[in-house]
């Protein structure tokens, strides 16, 4: 059976980088500011690779991890992330989380067998979608594409203040470490890589503060879908 198709009539706006780089910060406040539908799909990952180490099942065992992706249910409620009816939100965004995710990813099972509920996702009035791949697999028809990248250096401090915010021991030097493997693993792999996706508007966010992002954002909607009421309303990230 081929995979599903994206709902020609539900527009999409694919948000992709790598990790840290405020991709889920701009994708919820860019939800909230259209009143669409959010897609945060390095959850689903994350919540795979915390649902096979709690079964026992090796992260290199693509068939095992494909059969479990089949039969776990990941739900989110606002603002939190429920495993198999469970809320997961912490243990899915600790430092080992991460690598997890991209450990799990790597597996066509595992992505085939989470494909049709990404696509799924997509409903009106339309879908940010934040991920790796959702400009250039999941959603290759997308309405617009947005990459958001940054220097691993820059992404490890923003990731060892959310973790130390949170009351979470971290180290800088380890979490960089982390970042440039991670990278390596989600651009190396040969199913559905990290990359830029045809036609996707770059931003660069080292330099910037994070409204500033979301106004480059913005304006990057008001051009592609300029019949898309962006509003006025203030959803300034946090």
């Amino acid at each position: 059976m081929s995979a599903p198709q994206q709902p020609a009539d539900v527009p999409v706006i694919a948000i992709d980088g790598p990790s840290g780089t405020g991709k889920g910060t701009i994708a919820g406040a860019l939800a909230r500011r259209l009143g669409w539908h959010l897609l945060d799909s390095g959850a689903l990952y994350r919540c795979l690779g915390l649902a096979a180490e709690r079964s026992g099942i090796d992260l290199d065992d693509g068939d095992a991890l494909g059969a479990l992706a089949a039969r776990t249910t990941v739900r989110f409620d606002g603002e939190r992330v429920l495993l198999d009816g469970e809320d997961v939100g912490d243990e899915i965004r600790t430092a080992e989380a991460g690598p997890r995710a991209s450990r799990v990813a790597v597996h066509p099972q595992v992505r085939d067998a989470l494909l049709s509920w990404q696509r799924a996702a997509a409903r009106p009035p339309g879908l940010i979608a934040d991920g790796r791949d959702m400009g250039s697999t999941v959603f290759p028809d997308a309405a617009l594409k947005i990459y958001l990248d940054a220097s691993p250096e820059e992404r490890a401090k923003r990731r060892y203040k959310q973790l130390i915010d949170k009351g979470i021991d971290a180290n800088l030097h380890d979490l960089v470490k982390t970042l440039r493997e991670r990278d390596a693993l989600d651009r190396g792999r040969r199913h559905s890589p990290l990359t830029v996706a045809e036609g996707a508007f770059v931003i660069d966010s080292t330099a910037l503060p994070i409204d500033q992002v979301l106004e480059c954002v913005i304006d990057a909607v008001r051009r592609a879908l300029p019949a898309i009421d962006v509003g006025t309303r203030d959803v300034s990230p946090h």
